[in-house]
């Protein structure tokens, strides 16, 4: 019988895979965690909207903060954390500015996840969007 491409690379080894998964978990959160984290109230993490200002008042995650990536700064960080971590999101799978805001605020020594899909997630979830 011919292997599939799906399984012409073997799978990792158990152990191998839980630690992958372990990690890549402390790296990301999904849309539906986040809002479930903003409806039942948890306050342990600040969401910020790391797109431009126009973005962000066409329709945001409601609680969400508009930080670009051009205004972060380690003062910035302070002020709107006080010691949680951030989960950072942009427009997408397509982009790659959640990343880049995450890379820094990494670099800056703040504890920071991506909400993976961004708008594009929470609106294929089919959660309401705020806006200004």
């Amino acid at each position: 019988m011919k292997t599939s491409e799906v399984m012409r690379v073997e799978p990792a080894k158990p152990e191998d895979a839980l630690q992958h998964f372990a990690a890549k978990l402390t790296f990301e959160t999904d849309c539906a965690d986040v809002f479930d984290a903003l409806e039942q109230g948890h306050h342990d993490f600040v969401l910020l909207d790391v797109r431009g200002p126009n973005a962000y008042a066409k329709a945001h995650v409601p609680g969400a903060l508009n930080l670009p990536r051009a205004q972060i700064t380690a003062s910035v960080l302070q002020s709107l954390g006080q010691g949680k971590a951030f989960v950072v999101y942009c427009a997408g799978p397509h982009c790659n500015g959640a990343d880049k805001a995450a890379e820094f605020i990494a670099r800056l020594g703040f504890k920071v996840k991506i909400m993976i899909g961004g708008i594009v997630g929470w609106r294929d979830e089919k959660f309401v969007f705020a806006s200004l």
